[in-house]
């Protein structure tokens, strides 16, 4: 991580811009993961993430069906949500490791709850309350902040 994150925005239009700002930047085989309590805009952070990509269609939480795929932009995207999961067994046989290596863009909501099995190279973004509107900075690693 060359230039470390750390913006206030101002409501859910402006989360939508940095995710497409970031979503342009993305690289193939990149992981990126949300930090943040319900409501914090992680599936909105992500919404904007894939717009930037070119994907045109509807983007949803994966909260029940664990992960969502999005094909058809410069990149595909692998949105996984951690939320529901019982054990990290449930994750590989889903295939998260496949996904990890289909070099798309994978996002991991609530990625706390099963840290080790991210690479090393992830990138950290906390999103937090921050008056009426959101801060989102990276973290130096899962367990800060």
């Amino acid at each position: 991580m060359t230039h470390p994150l750390s913006v206030t925005l101002a409501d859910a239009d402006a989360t939508l811009v940095l995710g497409r700002e970031l979503g342009r930047a993305a690289q193939a085989g990149q992981v990126i993961a949300l930090v943040g309590e319900l409501g914090a805009g992680k599936t909105t952070l992500t919404r904007g993430l894939v717009r930037g990509l070119g994907y045109e269609g509807e983007v949803t939480s994966p909260t029940f069906s664990l992960v969502q795929e999005y094909l058809g932009g410069s990149l595909e995207v692998f949105h996984f949500d951690f939320y529901r999961v019982e054990d990290e067994h449930e994750l590989l046989d889903l295939g998260w490791d496949d996904y990890l290596e289909r070099g798309g863009l994978v996002i991991v909501e609530w990625p706390s709850l099963y840290p080790d099995l991210l690479p090393r190279n992830t990138r950290w973004l906390k999103l937090s309350h921050e008056g009426e509107g959101r801060l989102v900075v990276d973290l130096e690693s899962p367990f800060k902040g």
